[in-house]
């Protein structure tokens, strides 16, 4: 009993002094209840890219931004290049690019020694590229800047594409493909895309057995050459560095890289028309099913973005507090994992997309109560103090965009390479807490369409159908979206589909 009253005891006294600090007053001033507490606003200005953008002497753009607390620099390149560039026949090369542009060793330095030397600097060299960009970074020590930065660029400028690395990359790829139609979630991922933007628009572009197996060294010093040099790149630099000595640094490194590339033309949008029903893939071997619901969204810069966000956080997107996590998991116990986003697309409309993971048997009652929950959204306006919730969470985490030297380095970097408004940053808590009921009940009606929703199911379809004998009124058949698709899997070495 002594220990647990002195326990108690000594709580109360650092609460008691915590209250003090948090009120700046004495005893007199701790409230008689925990609501009655009042926190001071939180005060916070953002950084501004314009403070952290020089120009080398190539005419590159870097952003710089200083952090003393470790011995340590990061260094990440932004390039204009993507998959979507892949020439007719050769799906997979830009990514193959990216991949061996770390792997495949540099015309003066043998993939091992290359390896080896990044190894004995401890420093961490990665490349990549996606579907729209390229990327490379490293890591290294402040100490080790200049080797650092001659063996980045080394990898950047004079790629070798070994060909046994490439030779090794390929088997790999092909070793992957075999595995395509294996994995629900990725099924689910590939077939959303090609029934939200077209069969052939780049995104749904696959490599295959033939076009991975007919990638060239020489399609990859080709496809290099065109576009990575100084004139298609953004840097972003964060940590322990003066910013004058390493703008030195990196225009030594770049000293005599020329621009002989071309400018990378636009990303192109699709210009298939959207379908919308009921789609189904059959996978027998699972006992639960994935859907998602939704349909093209809106492009980044559209003036009702912020108020979009604001409006699908209340619907799906802010986690336990959201309504579809509230009926279709808290209430309902139909699935673990349950939520929405509304995505602005970058380069053309992205889309809205609910989804949930949930037994064969419940999968159209849990449809249906995220249908309801969307025409909910449309029909009556939402409660004042659950709007005000989910604008508060969204100021109250904002600084995390530039909780690190890294992070706001890198997102001046990317705004810069997809060509967000440099005030989006400056203005965005202002614009959310400006959101009202009536600003969402608008952009709910004017961005959210029940009526021409695309539905996808990928599961054990005769399961799915069956539903659940015990609530015969929930059927994807009686849902009025006329008949019902079913997609079949694809040859995953050639994505050719069954008629």
């Amino acid at each position: 009993m002594m220990r647990r009253s002195r326990g108690v005891c000594l709580s109360f006294i650092v609460w008691m002094f915590g209250a003090s600090i948090l009120f700046g007053q004495g005893e007199g001033a701790v409230p008689p209840h925990p609501r009655d507490i009042v926190y001071q606003p939180l005060e916070y200005a953002p950084p501004k890219a314009a403070d952290h953008r020089q120009v080398l002497a190539h005419g590159v753009p870097v952003f710089f931004v200083e952090d003393h607390d470790l011995p340590l620099v990061h260094v990440s390149a932004y390039i204009r290049t993507g998959a979507y560039l892949d020439p007719a026949g050769k799906a997979g090369l830009a990514a193959a690019v990216g991949s061996q542009l770390r792997s495949g060793g540099t015309t003066g330095r043998r993939a091992e020694e290359f390896d080896e030397e990044a190894d004995l600097l401890a420093a961490v060299l990665d490349s990549s590229v996606g579907p729209t960009a390229g990327r490379a970074s490293v890591n290294f020590m402040a100490k080790d800047t200049d080797r650092a930065l001659d063996l980045f660029f080394d990898m950047l400028r004079r790629p070798a594409f070994e060909q046994e690395r490439l030779d090794l990359y390929k088997e790999r790829q092909l070793q992957a493909m075999e595995r395509r139609n294996d994995q629900t979630n990725e099924i689910e991922s590939r077939e959303w895309s090609r029934l939200l933007f077209g069969k052939s628009h780049f995104s749904n572009r696959h490599g295959t057995r033939e076009s991975i197996s007919s990638l060239t060294r020489e399609d990859l010093i080709e496809f290099h050459r065109r576009y990575f040099h100084h004139g298609n790149l953004i840097l972003a630099v964060s940590g322990d560095f003066r910013t004058a000595e390493m703008k030195g640094a990196l225009e030594r490194a770049m000293a005599g890289w020329e621009n002989t590339g071309v400018l990378a033309p636009p990303v192109p949008a699709p210009d298939a028309a959207l379908s919308p029903g009921i789609y189904m893939v059959d996978k027998p071997d699972v006992n639960q099913a994935r859907v998602s619901l939704g349909h093209r969204g809106i492009r980044r810069g559209d003036p009702d973005e912020i108020v979009v966000d604001v409006m699908n956080d209340i619907l799906g997107g802010s986690g336990f507090t959201s309504r579809i996590m509230s009926r279709v998991r808290t209430e309902e116990g139909l699935a673990y994992d349950t939520g929405s986003r509304y995505a602005a697309g970058i380069y053309y409309p992205g889309d809205f997309r609910a989804w949930f993971q949930t037994r064969s048997a419940t999968a159209a009652r849990a449809a249906r109560i995220v249908i309801e929950e969307i025409e909910r959204m449309r029909r009556t306006k939402v409660d004042p103090e659950e709007l005000e919730t989910v604008k508060n969470q969204a100021v109250e985490v904002f600084p995390r965009v530039f909780a690190t030297a890294r992070a706001t380095a890198d997102t001046f970097a990317a705004d810069a390479y997809t060509g967000r408004d440099p005030r989006f940053w400056e203005t965005y808590r202002d614009r959310v807490r400006a959101v009202t009921v009536d600003d969402v009940h608008r952009a709910a009606n004017a961005h959210l369409h029940p009526d021409g929703l695309v539905i996808l199911a990928v599961g054990n379809v005769d399961e799915v159908l069956r539903g659940d004998p015990d609530r015969p009124e929930d059927s994807f058949g009686k849902m009025g979206r006329g008949d019902i698709v079913r997609i079949p899997l694809p040859d995953p070495m050639t994505m050719e589909y069954p008629e």
